[in-house]
């Protein structure tokens, strides 16, 4: 190691090793430090349940990831990283046995929210389409690390993606089409009147169709292990097992990044209450289980889908995130998200069996259990829900949290997506990535464009870190 580094970079979660990867491909000497045993963060793979079933304890359907700008222009597939695609991204199944879908074919999902829907359908997804790749770019690179390449079309998409979700919503007659957008909302734990909340519902949409919801194949921990192993070959050094208190911890260096929450880096840094207004959000419970057979849903889609959200229609999700986010109480009906990799990644479970993930909102902290609650949701879409579990790895708020740092409260997007802090974040500037020392960087989700495994916050982090690192 130098006796001075360029970069240091705290934390090995997507957005560390990417804005890792970003420096070391520009000539950067750089070094990445992670407090747990493995890098990975938020994508990560382990046998919670067990042996042979290999689950992922938070992210495991990746839409952003396959369409990320920052991960598309890495050779990732050299490091082992393979998508898998499911035969339907995303279903969304109703209690009477049908269900609505999002897949790769606009025809094929507008046909299942109904005739008076499908125009409709056509109408708002269609200007964007052929334009995603530019307009994917613009839009996570939001607030401006690079010019527009499609000022128009991103213009365009802001009038129908600032208002609030609720208002999208009224573009279509049936309760089939606004489920499923308030599914996708809820996606980021984000109440369906909120600010920019039908720019969420678009995005994933507009995902499905472009380049699908995918699964990497062995889990998640792909894509991680192909980040740091680019970064390796690139000449940066990856310490595992390295919990960093203060800045003193760490190696000399021009430069520091760090991809951890706002709250621990005013820790580290001694930044005081420079992050005291950073509102963190609602946590989750999320089930991880072993099974000894596919889910039985009810619905046939819902068999052929990577995801697959359950609610009973968009009140019912509503009040789910109403419950948690503001009444402060466990709902009673939770929406679900689920993911069924095993459903397109036999290597996942044993052979002729499933892993599978549901979770649900709780309250910031809270410490009960939604076991029965989630198990309950499940039954009325999928009967013999049940009867099909092996093994099950339960873990609410505290677990999460002890799991990954920058869950604080069990918030897996590590701030609230709500308000201004939806774009704005962590703090209301132009420069996010910034922070009150000259030298030391924030890159994590709490940082534009926000929660998800895309590498985004660490790429657009990387160029600011650059630009100092060519000035001194």
């Amino acid at each position: 190691m130098p006796s001075m580094l360029d970069a240091v970079v705290v934390g090995a979660g997507p957005n560390g090793l990417t804005a890792a990867v970003e420096l070391a491909r520009r000539g950067f000497s750089v070094a990445l430090f992670e407090a747990k045993g493995t890098v990975g963060g938020g994508a990560r793979t382990e046998e919670l349940t067990l042996p042979g079933f290999r689950h992922d304890p938070c992210s495991a359907a990746h839409p952003l990831a396959v369409s990320s700008p920052a991960f598309r222009g890495l050779p990732l597939e050299r490091y082992g990283l393979e998508w898998l695609h499911p035969e339907l991204p995303m279903a969304h199944p109703f209690t009477d046995g049908t269900a609505a879908v999002l897949s790769r074919s606009v025809g094929e999902t507008a046909a299942s929210f109904g005739p008076r829907d499908a125009g409709a359908y056509r109408r708002l997804v269609t200007p964007f389409l052929h334009r995603w790749d530019t307009l994917v770019r613009d839009f996570m690179s939001l607030p401006l690390t690079a010019l527009p390449r499609d000022p128009v079309t991103l213009a365009r998409f802001g009038l129908v993606g600032l208002p609030p979700s609720t208002w999208l919503a009224r573009r279509f007659h049936d309760e089939r089409a606004r489920t499923l957008f308030a599914g996708l909302v809820a996606h980021v734990m984000a109440p369906l009147s909120g600010f920019a909340t039908s720019a969420i519902g678009l995005v994933f949409a507009l995902a499905a169709h472009t380049r699908g919801w995918p699964v990497a194949r062995g889990g998640s921990q792909a894509i991680s292990d192909a980040l740091a192993g680019y970064l390796r070959e690139l000449g940066g050094a990856v310490h595992t097992d390295y919990d960093v208190k203060r800045l003193d911890d760490l190696p000399p260096a021009r430069a520091y990044v760090f991809d951890t929450s706002p709250t621990a880096l005013a820790r580290i840094a001694g930044f005081g209450d420079h992050y005291a207004r950073y509102r963190y959000g609602p946590g989750v419970f999320k089930i991880d289980y072993a099974l000894d057979g596919p889910v039985p849903w009810t619905a046939p889609e819902a068999r052929r889908a990577g995801t697959v959200q359950i609610g009973a229609d968009s009140a019912e999700i509503g009040a789910a995130l109403r419950a948690a986010s503001r009444e402060k109480r466990a709902p009673d009906a939770p929406f679900l998200i689920t993911v069924q990799p095993s459903v397109v990644d036999p290597t996942r479970a044993p052979d002729g069996k499933h892993v599978f993930w549901a979770y649900g909102h709780v309250p910031h902290g809270w410490d009960g259990d939604l076991t029965d609650a989630i198990e309950r949701q499940l039954e009325r879409f999928a009967p013999g829900f049940r009867d099909r579990v092996l093994a099950r790895a339960t873990a609410g708020p505290p677990e999460l949290a002890a799991r990954n740092a920058n869950y604080i409260g069990g918030d897996i997007a590590t701030g609230a997506v709500s308000g201004l802090q939806t774009l704005l974040r962590p703090k209301l500037s132009l420069f996010p990535y910034h922070t009150p020392h000259p030298a030391v960087f924030i890159c994590s989700q709490a940082t534009p464009p926000g929660p998800g495994v895309h590498g985004m916050p660490g790429h657009n982090a990387a160029k600011a870190v650059w630009r100092r690192l060519r000035q001194t």
